[in-house]
């Protein structure tokens, strides 16, 4: 039986700028971003450390193949799709059970 992968996408604000990666393990990948393990990133140098959106996949390559997707859509839709899962933005972090 193969792990799941989760698609996440973190930001810094209500609307601020967004980050969409996946992980086969959420709450020790936004931990990690939220204590900034990894100094040169993208995510740490933007302080993006809010998770507002995830999705749930049984695969890596199904994760992977979302988010190459969803990479390529335009602003509007990746905020209209985190306002339709999280309309307040909050922090889902401590939410997670998976």
């Amino acid at each position: 039986m193969s792990e799941k992968h989760y698609l996440y996408i973190i930001t810094n604000k209500n609307e601020g700028v967004l980050y969409i990666g996946i992980t086969n393990n959420l709450k020790r990948r936004i931990y990690q971003h939220k204590n900034k393990v990894h100094k040169s990133t993208f995510s740490a140098r933007y302080n993006l450390d809010k998770l507002v959106y995830f999705e749930i996949f049984d695969s890596k390559d199904e994760a992977l193949l979302r988010e190459v997707r969803m990479k390529k859509w335009n602003r509007e839709w990746k905020m209209n799709l985190i306002k339709s899962f999280n309309p307040e933005w909050k922090d889902l972090y401590s939410e997670i059970k998976v």
